[in-house]
C-alpha cells in the first residue's frame, strides 16, 4: 500500500467522482481509477462503487475512508516537517477557534508565532466545537481553542484547560434596560442568541438555567460576534456574552453591561488536541504562543 494509492481513494471519496478526483491530483482519470482498482486488490474488498450521482464509498470505503484520511493527513505533515527541516522555516500549520478565542487570543497568539516562523502559513477557522472538533480528530486542524464541552469527549480527543470566562448580560447604549438588577426582569425581553446553531446549552441558556429562571424567547440567532454587537447595537435586544469581549474595541463602543446580581456560570477555555500523534513542531509551537497568551487573561483555569 502506498501514499499515492490512499492519496488518490482519499480524493475519489471527497470529491466524489472519478474526474474531479483527476482534476485535483492532476492526473489522468484511468491513472486513478487504476489506483483505487489496485488498492482494493491489496485489501481484497470493494472500496467504492458508481451511482447515478457519481462514486460513493461502500461500507467497507467508509470504515477505510475514515482511517486512510488521517493517516494521509498525517503522512502529509510529516512530509512538510521533513522538508522544513531541509528548507529555510517554511511550512504549514491550522487550526480552529471558537469566537471568544478569536477575540482575545487568536491575535496576539498569531503574531507572536509570526515573530518565531516567518515563513510558515498559518490558517485560522473560527466556528464552534460541533464543526471543529471533526476537523481536529481527521487531522484537517492540527488543534482547536474553545470552550470545554458537556459530556464525554469524542474518542482519541483531550482537552487541555487554559483559562476559565464569565458571561455578561448586553445591551445598546442607553438601552431602557440597562439598570436593571435581576435577570428575572429581563425574562420577557427580545433577546438575540450567541452561539452555533448546533449548541443546545448556549451563553443564554446557561446564564438563565443557573439562576433557575426560563430561557427567554430568542428573537435571533447567531453565530458571529461581529453581527452579534452590531445587531444590539442596533435594536432593543439584549444578548449574553463572554465578558472579557466586552473590553474589545467594538463591544466598548456600542454595548453596556447590565448590572444582574445574579452571578452568571463559568466556563473553562483550552485547547482540543488528539491523544495520538502528537502536533508537528509547528503546531506544538503555535500551540504554545496560544497558551502563552492564554496565561497573560485574569482568571487561569
Amino acid at each position: 500500500m502506498r501514499l499515492r494509492q490512499i492519496q488518490n481513494f482519499v480524493t475519489v471519496v471527497e470529491k466524489g467522482s472519478i474526474r474531479a478526483a483527476a482534476r485535483e491530483l492532476r492526473v489522468s482519470q484511468p491513472a486513478i481509477t487504476k489506483s483505487v482498482r489496485s488498492l482494493e486488490a491489496e485489501l481484497h474488498v470493494q472500496l467504492v462503487q458508481r451511482t447515478p450521482h457519481g462514486v460513493v464509498p461502500t461500507e467497507a470505503g467508509r470504515l477505510f475512508f475514515a482511517r486512510a484520511r488521517v493517516a494521509h493527513a498525517e503522512l502529509r505533515k510529516a512530509e512538510q516537517e521533513l522538508a522544513q527541516a531541509d528548507s529555510d522555516g517554511g511550512g504549514k500549520v491550522a487550526f480552529g477557534v471558537g469566537p471568544v478565542t478569536a477575540v482575545l487570543i487568536a491575535p496576539q497568539a498569531i503574531t507572536r508565532f509570526h515573530h518565531q516562523f516567518p515563513r510558515v502559513r498559518a490558517r485560522v477557522i473560527e466556528g464552534f466545537a460541533p464543526d471543529l472538533l471533526p476537523l481536529v480528530r481527521d487531522g484537517s486542524l492540527d488543534f482547536a481553542v474553545g470552550p470545554r464541552v458537556e459530556g464525554k469527549l469524542d474518542p482519541g480527543l483531550a482537552f487541555r484547560p487554559l483559562f476559565r470566562e464569565g458571561f455578561a448580560v448586553v445591551a445598546r447604549k442607553g438601552h431602557p434596560l440597562r439598570h436593571t438588577r435581576s435577570l428575572a426582569e429581563l425574562v420577557d425581553a427580545d433577546w438575540l442568541s450567541f452561539g452555533g446553531s448546533g449548541l443546545p446549552n448556549g451563553p443564554l441558556e446557561r446564564v438563565f438555567s443557573s439562576a433557575g429562571l426560563p430561557v427567554p424567547r430568542q428573537v435571533v440567532q447567531c453565530d458571529s460576534y461581529n453581527i452579534v454587537v452590531s445587531v444590539l447595537a442596533a435594536t432593543d435586544m439584549l444578548g449574553v456574552i463572554a465578558r472579557r469581549m466586552l473590553a474589545s474595541p467594538l463591544a466598548r463602543e456600542c454595548l453596556d453591561e447590565i448590572p444582574v446580581v445574579e452571578r452568571p456560570p463559568m466556563l473553562t477555555v483550552g485547547l482540543f488536541v488528539r491523544t495520538d500523534p502528537p502536533l508537528t513542531q509547528l503546531a506544538a509551537a503555535m500551540a504554545k504562543a496560544v497558551t502563552e497568551v492564554a496565561r497573560t487573561l485574569a482568571r487561569p483555569a
